[in-house]
């Protein structure tokens, strides 16, 4: 291909999904490549300057609000996105932009591994990555997946930022939640379960998100917890889920063998490696204060709207 073909293509891949506003999926189809391939385009795009996307931040605002958030729970890092002001999807991608650059700042150099959950934030994040080009980066799931594709899952949200990067990515191959304790136990006794699981309690970071004990919430819509599951943490008092644990509002595991259900990683390897939090939305405010109180988060990156109601619920 010439270069000047390739640039075109370049350009056609951005102006489809930044323009013409098509999924990735879309240009794919128009374009006829691959959907990774359209990943490296639009991240080629950026880095060669094709693409220049412009941020607003009030800085000082937004500023302020993260030294507050940071000393009422005594994290060593917030970053607050400002308001985008147009509902929770806005938010998601303000909080992803975010997490995007500290991500870039933070693996730029040397062999780094970091751990993945999932979500529709770290999804976010992953499609805002620019810039990071390191072949040592090593990118490995926390914990199982669906057993559908999903832009939300660590294997989909991996094999996005190892395609960004030109790193690796690892995956844990198990079911996001097997059917009993003794199930999840005998998964993780696997071989390639139990290499995947160690190179994971070794990364040097985690990238986590937070989901609610709710129903209608991510976890409940997508097919991994059925009604009565979720009647039953509520029942139990869990208000939150993270890397297959589920939390009270006090930070405590809660009281469910579904947090023996989940091949993942455990909770002394979350205590073990410094942890970024990401979450989005006003409505994750009892999740997202419930894991904080746990002690496993050491950095948090959340919008405007949240960072404000995590310090309204803790003075309450």
């Amino acid at each position: 291909m010439t270069l000047a073909k390739e640039s075109d293509d370049l350009i056609q891949a951005a102006w489809l999904y930044h323009i013409g506003q098509m999924s990735q999926e879309e240009v794919s189809r128009r374009m006829g490549v691959s959907r990774f391939k359209v990943l490296r385009m639009l991240a080629d795009a950026r880095d060669l300057g094709l693409v220049r996307i412009a941020i607003a931040h009030e800085t000082t605002r937004t500023l302020a609000l993260a030294d507050r958030v940071q000393g009422r729970f005594g994290l060593s890092e917030v970053q607050v996105a400002p308001d985008a002001g147009d509902g929770d999807d806005a938010a998601r991608r303000a909080v992803g932009h975010l997490a995007a650059g500290w991500l870039a700042r933070t693996c730029r150099d040397g062999a780094v591994t970091v751990g993945v959950g999932w979500g529709r934030t770290l999804a976010a994040m992953a499609e805002a990555l620019t810039g990071l080009r390191n072949s040592d980066l090593c990118f490995v799931s926390l914990m199982g997946s669906m057993t559908q594709t999903s832009a939300t899952s660590p294997f989909d949200v991996c094999i996005r930022l190892a395609s960004l990067t030109g790193g690796r990515a690892l995956f844990l191959p198990a079911p996001f939640l097997a059917d009993t304790p003794a199930d999840a136990a005998m998964i993780l006794r696997q071989r390639m379960v139990r290499e995947a699981v160690e190179v994971a309690q070794r990364a040097a970071h985690m990238m986590i998100s937070v989901g609610e004990c709710t129903p209608g919430s991510l976890l409940q819509t997508s097919g991994v917890l059925t009604g009565a599951e979720v009647a039953a943490l509520q029942a139990a008092g869990a208000v939150a889920d993270t890397t297959g644990k589920f939390f009270c509002a006090d930070g405590r595991l809660a009281d469910t063998d579904l947090n023996a259900r989940a091949p993942s990683i455990s909770l002394d390897d979350l205590l073990r490696s410094d942890v970024l939090l990401l979450s989005a939305g006003r409505a994750k405010a009892v999740a997202a204060r419930a894991v904080i109180r746990a002690g496993i988060v050491d950095r948090l990156i959340v919008d405007e709207a949240l960072a404000l109601a995590l310090l309204e619920g803790d003075a309450a």
